[in-house]
């Protein structure tokens, strides 16, 4: 059904960036009233398009569609921050007092003042239920947040005013339920030893380090592979979230070259050399004067989460793509991002103790997915950033652009690590168990045949298992010329049987 653009008129978010020409990150639902009584909505890539009868229209005052907004099209702080810079505190004032009891009203009058530091000319409330800031059924929130007795709202937001990231209760997410997840992964674990679990887990280990350096198509020497395992055996023992073992930790894993001794000092931003002097950009990071403080934002919003009862992988998406997108060091984002993935999930008890989830090889074999949850952020940022690059590929930005990274809704990435722990404990993890007690079982059978050193026997199944369970002539020949013909069949029939290859 088709709509003429003559139809309707913009209501909310919509009809506020157009009065004040703004521009911002798009918003995950927009909103129209018909001028036809007709309702309408289109819903694409995840954007909601709706269109409302005639009597939703809120009227022509900026209070009414910021009601509007809040009630329809949802809490978007970096919208309100932009919104919040051009609106008259005459008007604000003049609305606010004309509903002080009512509960959007009240929300704008905190935002407002939360938002922008400035305190409006309305006196205390001393009366009344207080209500949450966000509510709970339709956004992850922190439980027991503080409670503002002037507004009578109860802050359950997820971050300080320097980095508060959003994310809605989508119906991806509904289905999210992090005890469920940690039981799935408990009901897996008790099917194996606790002596092949160990060793699974220094397997594990080696595996999330090369997946993690394989991500961004690096090759690390012996040294720095060790470095990051050692870092990810200490992720379910310490809390890596703060300033001091972060930068400890970039020093660690990165060449030594390259070690930052604090947030980068210059402008930094990801692109793809296409000719002489032309570059296409896919992300432009935060400017280094806003870093500091968005990395202590960060660090606070990591703390009040972990003391709110935050949903796990919520916390751990937000923090671990809040980091990357932060972008705070010169090299070791990604990996330090992949790595705060661990720490995050282990300090919430995510992951039962002695154990891994090797979710950067999940990352690896679904990058296609992994590249849709960073674009998701990256892409239209760029079209919110006025740039320039020098002849020697220095950038500078020249606009503000700090509220974009201060408030960023982290629904579709929250969905993304959602997706990526579930196949991680469902797939990944079933079949590296599974690989290694197949392994056991095979080796016992083959020791049974020949009793051959374990670098041989473990020779012998790789090549096996590299030719679909039987042994080359010529593997046979340079490695194995000394077992008979009898030997030879029994043990490519154990390989065969022991990781159910067809004979």
């Amino acid at each position: 059904m088709g709509i003429n653009v003559f139809d309707f008129r913009l209501a909310g978010y919509a009809y506020l960036l157009e009065k004040f020409a703004l521009a911002g990150m798009p918003n995950w639902h927009s909103s129209s009233v018909s001028t036809t009584g007709t309702h309408y909505s289109k819903i694409q890539d995840g954007f909601v398009e709706e269109v409302f009868r005639t009597q939703y229209w809120p009227g022509e005052k900026v209070g009414d569609h910021l009601e509007f907004a809040l009630k329809y099209d949802g809490v978007n702080l970096g919208l309100l921050t932009q919104i919040f810079e051009k609106v008259s505190q005459d008007d604000l004032t003049e609305y606010i007092k004309s509903k002080p009891t009512g509960k959007y009203a009240r929300r704008i009058w905190f935002f407002y003042e939360f938002l922008t530091g400035k305190q409006l000319p309305v006196d205390d409330l001393t009366s009344g239920n207080y209500v949450d800031a966000l509510e709970a059924k339709d956004y992850y929130t922190v439980q027991n947040g503080e409670k503002s007795s002037r507004h009578r709202i109860v802050n359950n937001l997820l971050g300080p005013k320097s980095f508060c990231p959003v994310v809605r209760r989508t119906e991806k997410l509904a289905k999210l339920d992090s005890s469920d997840l940690r039981k799935k992964c408990e009901d897996i674990v008790t099917k194996y030893s606790p002596e092949l679990l160990r060793r699974v887990l220094s397997y594990l280990y080696n595996k999330e380090t090369k997946s993690s350096f394989e991500i961004e198509h690096i090759k690390p020497n012996t040294s720095r592979t060790e470095k990051f395992i050692t870092s990810l055996e200490l992720a379910e023992k310490e809390d890596f979230c703060e300033k001091e073992r972060l930068i400890e930790l970039q020093n660690r894993i990165v060449d030594p070259r390259f070690k930052d001794s604090d947030y980068r000092v210059s402008q930094n931003y990801l692109g793809q050399t296409v000719a002489y002097q032309k570059e296409i950009i896919h992300f432009i990071c935060p400017k280094s004067d806003d870093l500091q403080s968005l990395m202590a934002g960060l660090i606070d919003s990591h703390k009040r989460m972990k003391a709110g009862n935050v949903s796990p992988v919520i916390h751990v998406a937000t923090i671990a793509y809040g980091f990357v997108f932060l972008h705070p060091f010169e090299d070791g984002n990604g990996r330090i991002h992949r790595f705060l993935i661990h720490n995050i999930l282990s300090l919430q008890e995510m992951v039962p103790r002695g154990l891994m989830f090797p979710v950067s090889a999940v990352i690896l074999k679904n990058p296609a997915d992994y590249d849709a949850s960073l674009e998701a952020f990256s892409r239209p940022l760029l079209q919110l950033i006025d740039y320039r690059l020098d002849e020697m590929g220095q950038m500078t930005v020249e606009n503000d652009t700090a509220c974009w990274y201060q408030y960023m809704d982290m629904t579709a990435q929250s969905e993304a690590l959602y997706e990526f722990v579930t196949k991680t404990i469902e797939e990944e993890l079933v079949e590296e168990l599974t690989f290694l007690a197949n392994y056991d079982n095979t080796k016992k059978a083959i020791q049974d045949i020949i009793d051959m050193p374990d670098r041989l026997i473990d020779l012998f199944i790789q090549l096996c298992l590299q030719n679909n369970g039987s042994l080359s002539a010529r593997k046979r020949s340079t490695h194995f010329d000394f077992l008979t013909d009898e030997e030879l069949s029994a043990m490519e029939q154990a390989v065969k049987d022991g990781y159910n290859r067809p004979a």
